[in-house]
């Protein structure tokens, strides 16, 4: 049994650290990739993970292989393409530590992952599976995508989604919209950021959870606020969870990944189906999930900057088992 198995890209980032006497930046690589930061927060929980993808076969997807063996996800599930390059992202960070990404992607190896490539038998053997919106930028990735969630569904499997746009990657708005959507569709988990929510729905965030559980599928949606929190909706219940306070904000990457890693470890940790919880657990869930996502962007890079279970648990706010109370609406 695998605890989760995530579809999806595994890349470079290349992170501007400083700038020469004539301004050109010091880059700094760190592995990355929106799913594998995910698995990489679920298994330094001591969540069991794969990852179903695509790397170049060249040193950067030989790396990128190392580091997800050294993370403790599972690579049986990742194909080696000598014919196209392991993609790259170049991130920019303002004084605020917020991001810019610019990619080498014209294609990535990731965008070449076909159905035939994908190792089945992983998702026949996981509890949850997990994907985003990188994969469905363009063929064949799209439509591996598009068929790996359909057998997923199939087998039974709880379906966590992250869209985690990336509007450079994208040639067209609205088919980044209608892609978009679509995994939304297939959910009953999803994670979200106010960003994403405005570029498909113009809501705020309150209004956009609200809007997702009545008209696109997911039993529970989280919509992230940055570093003012998030929201949480279910049928049962709603609720806004402030971010973990007082931060030294050095890199923002890969943050969100790490929440939805944690939202998701808590939220197997449970042992519930998810109508069955209610605002204390829901609340306890994105306090935690808060907080590991706080504690990361003190840190430069996504997969080095996870935090450990200790260090998560010791920042957690006093008065309950796992968090400070939300507040219902």
């Amino acid at each position: 049994m695998v605890d989760v198995v995530a579809l999806g890209e595994l890349l470079i980032d290349f992170t501007c650290q400083s700038t020469d006497g004539e301004g050109y930046p010091t880059l700094t690589a760190h592995p990355g990739g929106a799913p594998a930061n995910f698995l990489a927060t679920l298994a330094k929980l001591g969540a069991s993970t794969a990852l179903l993808g695509k790397v170049g076969g060249d040193p950067f997807g030989a790396l990128l292989l190392s580091t997800l063996e050294r993370a403790g996800i599972g690579t049986e599930g990742m194909v080696v393409d000598d014919s196209v390059f392991t993609t790259l992202a170049f991130v920019t960070l303002d004084e605020a530590g917020d991001r810019t990404f610019s990619f080498a992607r014209k294609p990535g190896a990731d965008t070449r992952l076909r159905f035939e490539e994908l190792e089945l038998s992983l998702i026949d053997r996981c509890r949850v599976f997990h994907f985003g919106s990188l994969s469905l930028t363009h063929e064949p990735a799209r439509s591996a995508t598009r068929r790996a969630v359909e057998y997923a569904r199939t087998q039974g499997r709880l379906i966590s989604y992250d869209p985690n746009l990336r509007r450079p990657l994208w040639d067209d708005p609205a088919e980044a919209r209608a892609q978009i959507l679509w995994g939304l569709g297939q959910a009953h988990v999803a994670k979200l950021s106010d960003d994403e929510v405005d570029f498909l729905f113009g809501l705020e965030p309150r209004e956009g959870a609200r809007h997702i559980l009545s008209h696109h599928g997911p039993e529970l949606v989280f919509v992230t606020c940055g570093a003012a929190g998030c929201w949480y909706q279910t049928a049962r219940a709603e609720g806004f969870v402030p971010a973990l306070p007082g931060l030294a904000v050095a890199d923002t990457t890969g943050a969100g990944d790490i929440f939805g890693g944690s939202a998701l470890w808590k939220l197997l940790q449970t042992g519930k189906e998810i109508a069955a919880l209610n605002d204390a657990q829901l609340t306890d869930i994105v306090t935690f999930a808060n907080t590991a996502a706080g504690l990361s962007v003190t840190q430069p890079g996504g997969i080095p900057a996870i935090p450990t279970l200790h260090q998560i648990t010791a920042h957690l706010p006093t008065g309950t088992e796992h968090g400070s109370a939300g507040r219902r609406m």
